[in-house]
Order: C-alpha cells, then sequence, then structure tokens
C-alpha cells in the first residue's frame, strides 16, 4: 500500500477492500474495527512502518463516527500494535522488534515476540517455560510406545486420549473435586485451552474481568477475541457480572503470589451467585514452595461456573504441549465441538505419556519444586546484592518474581538491557491497561551460574541507564 491517504487514494480503497465485511460481527462497531485491523498487522498485511489514515478519512469511507475509528486506533494503540503521535498520524509498530513500545510507552507482548523471533546470543528472561526434561518424561514416552504399539486406531479425538481423560479425572476427585472422564477435555497446552474457551463463552464487545497483573498470554487471547478486558481491583468486582472472569489464585504468574482459602471460597461464591464463568488457571499450581497444592476453586464451589485449566509446560517441560479443561460435562462436549473443527484433536502419543507422568506427579513435582526453590533463592539473593534499590516480595511458588525498579521505566529499560545481552518483560504486558510500567517479570528457570550472569548483565545495564536518566534530570533539555 502507498501512504499518500486521501479520499481517492488506491491505498485507502486497498485498505476498505482489505477490512472487507468487517462489521458484520457482534459487539461495539470500534471492537470489531479493531479485530479485523489487528487481524491484517498480524499477518504481514499491514506493515510496519504503514501509516494508516487518518481518524476522519476513514470513518468517512467505512460510513462511521471518527469516534469509532479514534477508540479502535487507541485499542490498537494500547496493544502495541499503532503508533499515534500528534501531527505525524497513526502507524503500524514495528511488531518484530524486540520490546516494540507505542507512544505511550505500551509494549507489544515480548512473550510472543521472543517465541516468534528469537534474538541471538541474549538471555531470554521473557520465556518462562523449563528447557530440561526431566528422566521421568522419557521413560513415559516409552511408556507410552509400548502402550500405543499394536492399538492404532484413527487417532482422531477431539476430547483427548481416553486415558489421560480418566488419569486426569483421578488427578482432580483425588484432590477433593469428584470428576468424571466427561469432564476433561485434552488440549494442545493451556494457551489454546483458553483459545477454546474464549471462542466459545465471548463474543465482541463482552467484558473479561482479569486480575493485574496477570498472565499476558490470556490478554492476548481476549483481545484478539474484541473483548474488552477490565482489571479486577478485588474478587468482589465478579458482583459487575462480566461475561467471563479470569484469575490465576495459585503461584499466579507473574509475581507467584496464592490466595488464601478464605478468598477461593468467597470468589467462587460471587461466581455462582452471579453466575459468570470463572476460569481458575492452574497452569503453576503443583509448583508451590511449601510442597502443598493448595485446592481449586472448584472444591469451593461445586456448580458449573468454574472452570479449571492446567498444563503439564511448566511442570515438566515446553515443549510437551499437554493441557486440559476440567468443566460441566455439557460445556466440555461443546468445546470438543469446536475443537474438532480446528484440528479433530491433539497428538496422542504425548497424550499417553502424560497419562503415564500423571502417575509419577509426585516423583516430578517434587523434584522441579526443589530445583525452582533453589534458583530462586539465589536469583533473590543475586538481586540483593547486586540491585539493592530494586523491590521484590519473594515468590510463593511458580517460576518467575515481579520486580520494581526505583525510578523510570521498563520499556525503556528493557531496551539497554537488551544491548546487555538480557532480554525482560516490562510489566505493562501484565496489566489489562497497560500499567505497572515500573515493573518488570524475572523467572528463575537458568542454572544458578546463568542466573549470575543475567543479573551481573542487569546489574551493569541499570548502571548505563541509571546514569543517564539521571543526567538527563539534572541537565534538562531546554526548547
Amino acid at each position: 500500500m502507498r501512504q499518500n491517504w486521501s479520499m481517492n487514494g488506491a491505498n485507502l480503497v486497498d485498505l476498505v477492500d482489505a477490512l472487507g465485511r468487517w462489521a458484520s460481527g457482534r459487539g461495539p462497531l470500534y471492537l470489531l474495527l479493531a479485530a479485523r485491523l489487528r487481524a491484517l498487522i498480524d499477518d504481514g498485511v499491514l506493515p510496519p512502518g504503514e501509516q494508516l489514515p487518518p481518524d476522519r478519512v476513514l470513518a468517512r469511507r467505512l460510513a462511521v463516527g471518527r469516534g469509532t475509528v479514534v477508540a479502535a486506533y487507541d485499542l490498537l494503540q494500547q496493544e502495541g500494535r499503532v503508533l499515534r503521535r500528534q501531527g505525524s498520524g497513526t502507524r503500524v509498530a514495528a511488531l518484530d522488534l524486540p520490546a516494540t513500545r507505542t507512544a505511550d510507552g505500551v509494549p507489544a507482548n515480548p512473550l510472543l515476540q521472543h517465541i516468534l523471533h528469537p534474538p541471538d546470543g541474549v538471555q531470554l528472561l521473557t520465556c518462562a517455560a523449563p528447557d530440561d526434561p526431566p528422566d521421568a518424561m522419557f521413560e513415559a514416552y516409552a511408556e507410552a510406545g509400548a502402550r500405543l504399539y499394536g492399538t492404532f486406531d484413527l487417532g482422531y479425538q477431539p476430547a483427548g486420549a481416553p486415558a489421560l481423560r480418566a488419569a486426569l479425572a483421578a488427578y482432580y476427585t483425588g484432590r477433593g473435586v469428584p470428576t468424571s472422564p466427561e469432564e476433561i477435555i485434552v488440549t494442545t497446552g493451556a494457551q489454546q485451552a483458553l483459545t477454546l474457551l474464549t471462542g466459545l463463552l465471548l463474543a465482541p464487545g463482552d467484558t473479561v474481568m482479569a486480575e493485574t497483573p496477570t498472565y499476558p498470554g490470556a490478554l492476548e487471547v481476549f483481545r484478539h477475541a474484541a473483548a474488552v478486558v477490565k482489571p479486577a481491583e478485588s474478587i468482589e468486582d465478579v458482583r459487575g457480572r462480566p461475561a467471563l472472569a479470569y484469575f490465576v489464585p495459585t503461584a499466579r504468574n507473574p509475581d507467584g503470589a496464592i490466595m488464601d482459602n478464605p478468598s477461593r471460597r468467597r470468589l467462587a461464591a460471587l461466581a455462582a451467585a452471579h453466575d459468570v464463568p470463572l476460569i481458575d488457571d492452574e497452569v503453576c499450581a503443583e509448583l508451590c514452595f511449601s510442597g502443598e497444592t493448595p485446592p481449586p476453586l472448584a472444591w469451593f464451589g461445586r456448580g458449573e461456573q468454574v472452570i479449571t485449566i492446567g498444563s503439564m509446560s511448566k511442570l515438566v517441560w515446553g515443549g510437551l504441549r499437554v493441557g486440559w479443561i476440567r468443566a460441566a460435562a455439557p460445556l466440555v462436549s461443546r468445546l470438543a465441538r469446536l475443537r474438532a473443527v480446528h484440528d479433530l484433536g491433539g497428538e496422542v502419543f504425548s497424550q499417553l505419556a502424560a497419562a503415564a507422568l500423571l502417575r509419577r506427579l509426585e516423583e516430578v513435582r517434587a523434584a522441579r519444586v526443589r530445583t525452582l526453590r533453589e534458583r530462586h533463592d539465589h536469583l533473590c539473593a543475586e538481586l540483593r546484592a547486586r540491585l539493592p534499590s530494586w523491590s521484590f516480595e519473594p515468590a510463593l511458588g511458580g517460576q518467575t518474581i515481579w520486580v520494581r525498579v526505583p525510578r523510570g521505566d521498563v520499556d525503556s529499560f528493557s531496551q539497554v538491557a537488551l544491548r546487555h545481552g538480557v532480554a525482560v518483560p516490562p510489566g505493562r504486558s501484565f496489566d489489562p491497561l497497560g500499567g505497572h510500567a515500573d515493573r518488570m517479570r524475572l523467572h528463575f528457570l537458568f542454572r544458578p551460574d546463568e542466573l549470575s550472569r543475567a543479573v551481573n548483565n542487569l546489574a551493569a545495564a541499570w548502571a548505563s541507564y541509571d546514569g543517564a536518566d539521571r543526567a538527563v534530570s539534572r541537565h534538562p533539555l531546554i526548547v
């Protein structure tokens, strides 16, 4: 597309053609327009640096109010997909760059960017998944192979392999939540679980209530569905009856916090009282440093509102793409039909291995938690020694801590850190409204020597950043 936007410009016609029947869905027009523009940006149809039409021009061409276009552009700016500056208009952001920033500093999700385009020679503190699978995983695959041999069928199982569904039902029953295999659907990781639930339960314009900070991958899924994500200041906000509520009560990503049982009971009761579907993200639930796994939210509310998701990726290995949803049987049936439209079911071999791993859960969990606790303590000690001005609360579980810098913002610091060989995810990625600019998430999955090197590089980056920032403060630019 050319970049001379006018009512008769060929590029404007091209854009309108590419938008297609953008207004044919359900929900507010600005969300539908933002959803279609988002897809064009993500697919590369609108490349980085592309100039978008002025608000009034596009509004006239689409026969909508200018406010519709302004709201769509503003939403895409919050997501880091466009840059809006007074006098220079609206451009597509360079999403292929690490730590892309918008005009107001809101970054694109670095977790996804660094998975898609991992930078060379950089320690990635952005992607928190174990890369050292235990011996038990390989033994589980050997067991799965022996079990699979001679028992082949079509292999299309949209709800999941029966052996794994039965193992997961037994797992939840053992945790005090009676579960049948019909209440389990197996997914390709927890990310697909979120995507399936979002596709089934949300329409454009619906409101999702989420904690802040929270898992950025979930925020991406909700935004992609053109939902409005609002931060939950407290669990009482569920009274506002959102279309969906999303919480990570155990070993929360990004801060490793654990919700107490009275709050769990209250949250489940509110979801039931106001008929709000409530997703309990338990991906890191088995990684509590105390050695005890708190009860899932479904233990406190046996109705159909509570939906539990889990995964093997944090407990065992990021490449073991096996996740699941525990929900009421009618919802599971609907999810299976939806999944069949997309991929007819997951890879059976890994599901059988996952079933074998569940039988060795205590062994696998104990070893992983022991390693994580040691590395967590090492990272905390290194940060206190090398970066005493940074503040954080030790995690109670999971794989990450939530760190606050005393000055400046992490969006700009992350650029300096990248030049020092470390990629960190800015806190805005974890906030539905792009807040927490002074925070970052750091994982402790590396070996101790690698963690020490990362902190050493972060300290060098902070000295460079903080020194430059103070120099600017002492000698402000006069214009």
